[in-house]
């Protein structure tokens, strides 16, 4: 088969503190950090979905449309591990499981149903190590979250309707792809064979 060298695809693990974006026009504009500091990406490159300014890990980018609409389909798995606040426990993540009501743009919203399991606490993650907060401020949890559906902040607002809330959130795979750089990487591919 004939490779499409028309267009460019990029697996990029997104650091905390950097927008999905490679223009920011809002105010405080010198203080926000973009895409486009972190690689000489080609024109045209939009990020395939988004992952917000506190959130990090993979992110695919490409300069093709049609691949981006396939990936962003409901087909696709997106996969989150979340450290919450407290020690999650099996009544909480049957909730997950089932889809929670959340607030999306002032309308109620269930979530479709997902996959959710409780994680150990040490992850073989290309992480960086961040402190959340001070032990004294009591314990944290793992867990795991698959989704095919990306509302604006959804996991967030998932696991705090359920009484715990996030503080750290990592998506580690979509679909086959998985999160296996270090923070910063990018690396460019022929493809993304995840449908």
């Amino acid at each position: 088969m004939t490779q499409d060298f028309s267009h460019h695809h990029y697996i990029l693990h997104k650091p905390y503190g950097y927008l999905s974006q490679f223009i920011y026009s809002g105010k405080r504009k010198k203080s926000k950090k973009l895409l486009g500091e972190l690689y000489h990406f080609s024109k045209k490159t939009m990020a395939i979905g988004r992952l917000d300014e506190d959130t990090e890990g993979l992110l695919l980018l490409t300069t093709d449309g049609k691949v981006s609409e396939q990936i962003r389909s409901k087909k696709v798995e997106k996969e989150y591990y979340v450290q919450v606040d407290g020690i999650i426990d099996d009544t909480a993540i049957k909730k997950l499981q089932r889809g929670v009501d959340i607030g999306i743009n002032g309308q109620r919203y269930i979530t479709n149903p997902c996959k959710a399991f409780c994680l150990p606490p040490l992850l073989d993650l290309p992480i960086e190590e961040r402190k959340i907060r001070d032990h004294r401020h009591g314990p944290t949890s793992w867990v795991s979250i698959i989704v095919t559906e990306g509302k604006f902040r959804q996991i967030r607002k998932m696991t705090a309707r359920v009484g715990f809330p996030t503080l750290r959130l990592i998506r580690v795979r979509i679909a086959d792809i998985p999160l296996d750089i270090g923070t910063g990487q990018v690396v460019e591919v022929d493809r993304f064979n995840v449908i």
